[in-house]
């Protein structure tokens, strides 16, 4: 799918790298909406920027987790551009859910972000990708689908879980739609994560550097254009997930 002249939704598309990949897609003459939450101030600037570039954007608030939200979300979308072309699922909560635990709380706020949010807005757009006879869908995973991290179960379980709906997604809305994952590394660190903290991380990649979020909306933007790809996962992590094979003496 060219990109140009196309409409692209962004979930969590004000902020980080959900910034990124919006202003990526705008970049390559998509017009795009931006779903926030509570960044209605970012939403605003990314939108800024966006049209700077050419393009025209929205900026919808909607709390993924919410069906009704999102069902209002897409009528919105609708009215303006008629539908979406291509969707990027990359809302999500980074939330400690250490276990076992009395606060289930926590684990219902990341998962109905993780898992729901997805599962809904998919729902809500799909249908109109399926009438065009065309779409794009692209879910932003990490590498905790693959394995566990200590006090991250909401967070881990959330992304294997939208690992499963990439492929079943692919299965059900093929041959008009194509649905894919990037799975990003250390791209954009936390802000409350010391210089330590990042360069451990950076010697445990095999180019022994960060990414940017600049990174994983390329990858985006190949899984837009590839035409024959469906049902798959790109990696964008310097190699993080073999990093523990490094020889010592090249671990610095």
């Amino acid at each position: 799918m060219n990109p140009t002249n196309k409409v692209a939704l962004v979930t969590g598309g004000a902020v980080r790298v959900g910034r990124a990949i919006t202003l990526a897609l705008a970049r390559a003459g998509a017009h795009v909406v931006i779903n926030y939450h509570h960044s209605a101030d970012a939403a605003l600037e990314t939108a800024a920027e966006a049209e700077a570039l050419g393009v025209q954007a929205l900026a919808v608030p909607a709390d993924v987790s919410d069906p009704a939200q999102v069902e209002r979300m897409a009528a919105i979308v609708a009215d303006r551009f008629g539908g979406v072309d291509i969707l990027v699922n990359s809302a999500s909560l980074f939330l400690k859910t250490p276990f076992p635990t009395r606060d289930h709380d926590p684990w219902h706020r990341v998962t109905a972000i993780g898992i729901d949010g997805p599962y809904y807005c998919t729902n809500a757009f799909a249908p109109g990708m399926l009438a065009k006879g065309a779409g794009v869908i692209v879910n932003i995973l990490d590498l905790s689908a693959w394995e566990p991290w200590p006090n991250f179960l909401a967070h881990s379980v959330s992304k294997t879980a939208l690992l499963a709906m990439t492929r079943q997604f692919a299965l059900e809305l093929a041959p008009a739609v194509r649905v894919n994952a990037v799975a990003p590394g250390p791209v954009l660190a936390p802000p409350e994560y010391t210089a330590e903290q990042i360069e451990r991380i950076r010697r445990r990649t095999l180019l022994e550097r960060w990414g940017t979020p600049e990174d994983v909306a390329e990858a985006v933007l190949y899984f837009v254009r590839a035409e024959y790809v469906t049902g798959n996962v790109l990696f964008v992590d310097g190699g993080e997930r073999f990093g523990h094979r490094k020889p010592a003496s090249r671990g610095r």
